[in-house]
């Protein structure tokens, strides 16, 4: 008798960056001198205000279940973020505290799809969308967004993608990987093609608050009733407030999707931490005094790196905008010989910075593109420093 897994499952790809860090780590631990560029975390520690009241909470005994979507001190928290911050007036009972912005995502598609279901995923994109919408029984749709186009989708693009199976477009701002960010007035021509269509947006806003120069985060559920109706809003406590490990996410949608998504978690994990809630909740409504450091940091580790960045051969990138990455552009280096190996892709490439120079680089492949490389700058400037001084030897000796 042969049991058959399941098919959805063995439908998840792999992400193509483990064998690099696999590889990595087994350098580092042969004591190799590795710099790692992959970091999709902060290296600051949780500011120091919101370790207090954690280690409170504890201490208080705040340590059982709370009810399944969130405790109502959070939720009027994050009600009063969302307020000041996004401009949207989003009630407690349209909240839903998850356990991490990805399962803030993974309960979001739960409710949206149906088998079948057709969610347009703008490329680049954060390489868990696919499979959170494939897990749901969706079918991601890509569309290809150049870097003539500063890596953003059109409302023309999205409009061309829509068919009698769409259910949601997928938009990120700031966007992991390439760090652009939405202006106002591209937002509201797609929120114009999204309620034109009466489909779903699903913003994810994770790195909101680290933008950099003049730019400004919009929420496009912040444009009207039609598109706030049609929008899911989601965010988290990991990046801005350096707090992954705590594992805190949250959106707002309307009143009929929160309850859903309220119940599949009741089910699916209970409720987030207590202690982290409770962590949340001083974050949001503390002092921001570290977290603003935290970003003033990035934005001077930002400069340097593209600064470098532009003055060396056959790379190229597009200053981000926000969140703490670089998105560069390998394609002039595809079919170049290093010690005999052909550069084929950006795969390829990762190999040789790893092996030769003891670089640690995420190839994009899982991003949607596979001639480009991930750089974080969420790492010391002395690191970054010496990485990009071995990625320029590495460009030299082509």
């Amino acid at each position: 008798m042969s049991l058959e897994l399941s098919a959805k499952a063995k439908m998840v790809k792999p992400s193509s960056t483990l064998a690099i860090t696999a590889k990595a780590k087994e350098l580092k631990a042969k004591g190799m001198d590795v710099v790692g560029f992959g970091a999709g975390e902060p290296d600051f520690n949780t500011p120091s205000n919101i370790n207090k009241v954690a280690i409170d909470a504890i201490n208080d005994g705040f340590t059982k279940y709370t009810p399944a979507s969130g405790t109502i001190e959070l939720k009027e928290a994050v009600s009063k973020k969302f307020k000041e911050f996004n401009g949207l007036d989003y009630n407690t009972d349209q909240i839903v505290i998850s356990n991490g912005g990805k399962h803030s995502l993974t309960n979001i598609f739960s409710v949206l799809i149906n088998p079948g279901d057709e969610v347009i995923i703008p490329a680049p994109y954060w390489l868990s969308y696919p499979e959170i919408v494939k897990l749901a029984g969706g079918v991601p749709v890509y569309v290809k967004c150049g870097k003539e186009q500063n890596y953003k989708v059109s409302a023309a693009q999205i409009e061309e993608a829509i068919t009698d199976k769409t259910k949601a477009v997928i938009l990120n701002t700031p966007s992991n990987p390439t760090g652009m960010v939405y202006s106002e007035d591209e937002l509201k021509a797609i929120a114009d093609v999204v309620v034109r269509n009466d489909i779903y947006a699903v913003a994810d806003e994770m790195y909101e608050s680290l933008i950099y120069s003049d730019k400004k985060h919009v929420s496009i559920a912040s444009l009207g009733k039609d598109i706030y109706d049609r929008t899911i809003t989601c965010s988290g406590m990991s990046k801005s407030y350096s707090m992954t490990g705590w594992r805190i996410g949250y959106t707002g949608s309307s009143v009929e999707i929160a309850k859903l998504m309220g119940s599949v978690q009741s089910h699916q994990t209970s409720n987030p931490n207590s202690i982290a809630q409770k962590a949340a909740t001083e974050g949001l409504l503390g002092s921001q005094e570290e977290p603003e450091l935290m970003k003033q940091e990035f934005a001077k580790r930002r400069k340097y790196m593209y600064d470098r960045i532009c003055k060396m051969s056959y790379i190229s990138c597009i200053e981000p905008q926000g969140a703490f990455y670089m998105f560069i552009d390998c394609s002039a280096l595809q079919g170049k010989k290093y010690k005999g190996a052909k550069i084929t892709d950006a795969a390829s490439l990762a190999t040789i910075l790893l092996e030769e120079y003891f670089v640690a680089v995420v190839p994009c492949a899982d991003f949607g593109f596979d001639d480009h490389i991930r750089l974080s700058y969420a790492i010391s400037t002395e690191e970054i420093e010496k990485g990009l001084n071995r990625i320029e030897e590495f460009l030299n000796a082509i």
